[in-house]
């Protein structure tokens, strides 16, 4: 995230100058970053957390998740050849595929106009909640569901460094 290492690090401190971590960051062009569909930021876990006995999902849930949420978009696309998840589908297929209610069109436009998000931010996170719905086996895509893929997309380039 910044040249020593440490932006936004839960125990240790930048010691970048200022501009510093912008101008790091900005070594990513905006138009590069817009083609990438999932943005999330990880920071170090601590050896007490890796060590917890909890009790996560199974792997064997997840795996079952993900079949049925690929068989789902099979299906979907199976008269358009070549087509075989809801990465693919272009504009006039996310207009399709990918409809709001108004609560859902509202939290949208909210995030677009607050996170400065683009055109092409805009599709990927509908095409991402389309996604997290098919996960939850939803026929339509949720608030929850576009507040996920919204959340995605938190290394936009009007959100670095702040």
């Amino acid at each position: 995230p910044c040249p020593c290492g440490y932006y936004n690090h839960p125990t240790q401190e930048c010691t970048c100058q200022p501009g510093a971590v912008e101008k790091y960051l900005n070594r990513i062009s905006g138009p590069l970053l817009d083609r990438i569909d999932l943005h999330i930021e990880v920071v170090p876990v601590p050896f007490e957390e890796l060590s917890k006995k909890s009790a996560g999902e199974k792997s064997s849930a997840v795996r079952a998740r993900v079949t049925r949420a690929r068989q789902i978009q099979t299906e979907r696309f199976a008269d358009i050849p070549g087509m075989h998840s809801n990465s693919q589908m272009n504009s006039k297929m996310i207009q399709k595929y990918c409809t709001l209610n108004d609560e859902c069109s509202n939290l949208l436009k909210d995030a677009m106009d607050k996170l400065d998000l683009s055109a092409r931010a805009h599709d990927r996170i509908l095409k991402m909640a389309r996604t997290i719905a098919d996960l939850d086996n939803s026929l339509d895509i949720k608030k929850e569901h576009l507040a996920e893929a919204i959340q995605y997309r938190s290394l936009d380039r009007a959100n670095w460094g702040k």
